[in-house]
């Protein structure tokens, strides 16, 4: 009996392991970089970039500070990656397996995808008051 229970216990705890699932990571497309405004100040701060990442159809727009003296961050739009895309931060492994989290800054709807969606609901609506 107490076998038994021994071998339940067992199964019971590794049911919760095997219903978690994994992250999903997406390939994102580096879109844009540009030297990060300082807010209060208006001028550029060299320190930090924001760098646009195409995601599926969302642009997310991320704030990067890199390594002291690294200016490597210029030359990578257009590069691939994989993201991982969270509430507020973007996760990414760099060539080195050195996984980096970056807060979102902003984030928006591709405009071709957009408009897409307001061409639908104006047809949608047409053929509802016809």
């Amino acid at each position: 009996m107490l076998r038994l229970v021994s071998i339940l216990c067992i199964l019971l705890a590794a049911v919760p392991a095997l219903c978690q699932s994994a992250p999903k990571y997406q390939v994102g497309n580096i879109t844009e970089v540009r030297p990060h405004q300082n807010a209060e100040l208006g001028a550029s701060d060299a320190t930090g970039y924001d760098v646009s990442v195409k995601v599926g159809d969302t642009i997310y727009t991320v704030l990067y500070t890199p390594a002291l003296g690294e200016e490597t961050v210029k030359y990578i739009a257009g590069r691939d990656l994989v993201v991982l895309v969270g509430e507020t931060t973007i996760r990414y492994t760099d060539i080195l397996g050195q996984s980096h989290e970056l807060r979102i800054e902003s984030q928006s709807l591709l405009a071709i995808r957009a408009a897409q969606k307001q061409s639908s609901m104006r047809h949608i609506k047409s053929l509802i008051s016809w």
